[in-house]
């Protein structure tokens, strides 16, 4: 069975995580994805190693599915190769600082001459402006996207999102961006630049907190548990801020992650009620209806508490599920590489690497009936320049040894 994009060749100029995850979900989908490393490797193959002297978990779990070659493209013989790399790829990804690969003498039109039909996709920390030449990490990009701004509770500091939603959450928005422009290729025969920020894809997510920031203006939200309001969207702890409420309540036997978050719906009040041994609230004035329990927020999931505390937090799932109260365990990490569900479903995947032996890994979320995944373990550092360089390029493996010589690849 072919797949989705079965025939695309990646020419993959990523590093560190919001680049490769990227290119990592175009290999899943089919593409060919030839990562292009400087001689001495991505860096984040020797960052927070857990084994000594191989690849860390770091790399192998963004870099999965590709193929690895490397390349000094400072050097006048490794711009010539990557010169006829440009020239056989559909699509070059680059993750650099602004500016790099431009200096390297590969502008965007330089790119074009090229090869026209190019999609080239840059993903950096900041749009045009004051930020441009911001260094960007995953933390700056909440920070300065309105994530951390909104995240927490009222009376503590901001905080960051366990989810990476400045690295990660770019490198989807950066597929998107890359899929639309080869799906217009083929009306209009020309490749495009897609560029896409961090601070940009974060703000994309946190756009509700706009909408709140708006709603201000007219008066306080009614459905946050907070009491008092300023002029900007406050932090709000686990509240869900929508149009039905929710909170994650404590269960027994009180540990880090026995919680349950539960949202209540109008059509959910009576059996939770029942539930929490309080069914004289269902049709009390103060209580029955979704505008006389939103002052009383608190209230409601203090009353829920004091139920569920008392039982294991798979029992209260179990209780609230069966009255379709919606509802979800806080799983820790253990618990999710320990899913059997979601092992069974894909997500979460066993993989053999030749030096590591065998690691856990995520694997692709993008189910396609026609286009079926399977993950395989990321390349070691310079394992396809043969296959590459002589197979394809048609280099003779005297000059491959002369090139690793000179330090060219």
């Amino acid at each position: 069975m072919t797949r989705a994009l079965e025939g695309v060749r990646v020419l993959d100029m990523t590093h560190v995580q919001s680049g490769p995850s990227a290119t990592q979900l175009l290999a899943w989908l089919g593409a060919d994805v030839v990562k292009l490393e400087a001689p001495s490797g991505d860096i984040t193959r020797r960052q927070l190693r857990d084994l000594p002297g191989v690849d860390s978990l770091y790399f192998t779990m963004l870099n999965c599915n590709k193929r690895s070659i490397t390349l000094n493209v400072k050097s006048e013989r490794g711009k010539e190769i990557l010169t006829e790399l440009i020239r056989r790829s559909d699509v070059l990804v680059e993750n650099f600082g602004p500016g790099a690969v431009d200096r390297t003498g590969f502008t965007w039109e330089r790119i074009q001459e090229i090869n026209p039909r190019i999609v080239y996709a840059s993903i950096k920390g900041f749009g045009e402006g004051p930020y441009t030449a911001f260094k960007a990490y995953e933390v700056v990009a909440q920070a300065m996207g309105g994530s951390m701004s909104t995240t927490g509770f009222e009376d503590g500091p901001p905080l960051a999102t366990g989810a990476q939603i400045g690295d990660s959450g770019t490198g989807i928005h950066a597929v998107a961006g890359i899929l639309a422009a080869l799906l217009q290729r083929e009306s209009t025969g020309r490749g495009q630049r897609v560029n896409v920020a961090m601070q940009h894809a974060v703000l994309n997510l946190c756009r509700v907190k706009l909408r709140y920031q708006q709603r201000l203006e007219h008066g306080p939200l009614a459905e946050y548990p907070n009491e008092d309001f300023g002029d900007e969207v406050p932090r709000s702890g686990n509240a869900s801020g929508g149009g039905q409420p929710g909170w994650a309540v404590k269960c027994a036997p009180g540990g880090p992650n026995d919680y349950v978050y539960v949202v209540v719906q109008p059509v959910g009040w009576q059996p939770l009620c029942a539930l929490v041994g309080r069914p004289e609230l269902t049709d009390d004035p103060e209580w029955a209806t979704p505008g006389a329990r939103l002052p009383r927020l608190n209230k409601m999931f203090q009353l829920i508490e004091e139920w569920s505390s008392a039982l294991p937090k798979w029992d209260v799932l179990e209780q609230l599920n069966a009255h379709n109260i919606p509802c979800g365990p806080i799983l820790s990490t253990k618990e999710i590489v320990e899913d059997e569900s979601l092992a069974a479903n894909g997500m979460i995947v066993r993989v053999e690497h030749p030096e590591r032996g065998t690691f856990t890994t995520v694997g692709s979320p993008l189910k396609l009936s026609d286009s079926p995944v399977d993950v395989v373990t990321s390349p070691l550092l310079g394992q396809h320049n043969e296959e590459v360089y002589v197979g394809e390029l048609g280099l003779d493996n005297k000059e491959l040894r002369l090139l690793k010589t000179d330090g060219v690849i």
